[in-house]
């Protein structure tokens, strides 16, 4: 009772201060994707020509979704195909905890500005806790005024504790609370997100993006097993034009590699948590403690090499996205690499006045080599059809209808002929 109460309480706080920096800043930050509808279909960070600065502003926002759930899953056991199978968890149909998001965004100077996202409620940590943040910085105006002032009109650099660039899927996943940008419940199966300590520099020019970043590796910070320590190389090089009022084409590759660390969480760092509860989740299961039901970590361990590539096309109402993405590493225990395969493919039509309404789909598939292999290679089949309404800028509702599948898993897996399906619905409000 006192962690909802204090949620509460920190929520108002947060819409009373929203409350009157929207009186008080009638403008948009500079260099910066707007956390509403406004923010569909933004990947970086738009590089701005024009400043506005002129004093420390300080941009208070955040988000709440709620989702009701419906699902069904089952498995060998439950089938009765495999009676010495892993019994799962008895689910039934009702609301998720509600999540909450704290977003400070600051203009710090000239062409310098901070963000720091705080989850406020999570499926895995009902109390408050840091997600992270980083400075970015545009212009060097506080080193001297004017000083390189042609390269710095296409170069963006950003230090800091945060959500690391591999890949275009994230920019459209759900962060917590923040679910405004994805036009489904549930983000993708293997669902690469990371958030390490470290720099990303940008150069944005005619359409064409590069960037290339290095982080320590680690998700969790501390100074204790020094030898553990190696270095993550990130990079990503992309073309991205709107050629014409109708349509829009981007298509982006991506790389992430690191040396040897205790362990990669490339797929398994989002502490938030899935938005599938508890499905194919055994008795003992709880939604906290499993919270990332419906996902798959491939555990590659350390010396993971990543590569994904990302198209996407936008005609009018309608836009495809696509994701293609393989991934290889290895355990300290193990002697040879094991490689996941991800393809995944969606695609949205909006329409109404200002595309206010949409109706999706998405095919995801992940075949990977896994130690719960019957044989080789298990796979994970998934797909998404879903319907959303902006009733305005900050607020959409959507609901989904969703069907998952494992094939190829041993008998002793709880995943054995693992499915699950149903319905989802979701209420998302982001500012």
């Amino acid at each position: 009772m006192k962690s909802i109460f204090k949620n509460v309480l920190v929520l108002a706080l947060v819409l009373v201060g929203f409350s009157v920096n929207a009186q008080k800043n009638k403008r948009s930050l500079d260099n910066y994707r707007e956390p509403d509808k406004n923010g569909v279909n933004v990947f970086e960070a738009p590089k701005d020509t024009i400043s506005t600065f002129d004093e420390v502003k300080v941009r208070i926002g955040g988000s709440s979704t709620l989702q009701f759930q419906a699902l069904d899953h089952e498995n060998s056991f439950t089938n009765m195909d495999n009676p010495d199978g892993v019994p799962l968890k008895d689910i039934g149909y009702n609301f998720n905890l509600a999540t909450a998001n704290l977003d400070l965004d600051v203009a710090l100077y000239d062409g310098v500005r901070m963000h720091l996202r705080t989850y406020l409620s999570s499926r895995h940590h009902p109390e408050p806790y840091v997600k992270g943040g980083y400075i970015q910085i545009d212009k060097l105006e506080f080193i001297e005024e004017g000083i390189m002032e042609d390269f710095m009109k296409y170069t963006t650099l950003k230090i800091g504790h945060m959500e690391n660039n591999y890949g275009d899927a994230h920019f459209r996943r759900s962060d917590n609370a923040q679910a405004i940008y994805n036009p489904f419940v549930g983000n993708l199966i293997m669902d690469a997100f990371t958030t390490e300590v470290g720099a990303e520099l940008y150069y944005q020019r005619s359409g064409f993006i590069g960037m290339v970043g290095f982080t320590n590796g680690k998700l969790n910070q501390d100074v204790a097993n020094p030898d553990t320590g190696g270095a993550s190389f990130l990079a990503k090089l992309g073309y991205d034009k709107q050629f014409n009022d109708d349509f829009r084409f981007r298509l982006t590759g991506s790389i992430y590699n690191t040396g040897q660390v205790r362990t990669s969480y490339l797929y398994s760092a989002d502490r938030a948590g899935s938005r599938y509860y508890l499905v194919l989740e055994d008795e003992e299961a709880t939604a906290k403690g499993n919270f990332r039901s419906g996902r798959y970590n491939p555990g590659l361990g350390n010396k993971v090499t990543a590569f994904m590539i990302n198209p996407f096309v936008k005609y009018k109402g309608l836009e495809f996205f696509g994701t293609i993405e393989s991934a290889s590493g290895r355990t300290n225990a193990e002697t040879e690499r094991r490689t996941a395969n991800q393809f995944a493919g969606e695609l949205i039509y909006r329409f109404g006045q200002t595309e206010n309404y949409y109706l999706g789909a998405r095919y995801n598939k992940v075949t990977a080599e896994d130690f719960e292999a019957a044989d080789d290679k298990i796979d994970i089949t998934r797909f998404q059809v879903s319907a959303g309404y902006f009733m305005t800028k900050n607020i959409l509702l959507k609901v989904e209808y969703v069907s998952q599948q494992h094939d190829d898993y041993a008998a002793e897996s709880i995943f054995e002929d693992g499915a699950f399906n149903g319905l989802m619905a979701e209420a998302v409000i982001s500012f």
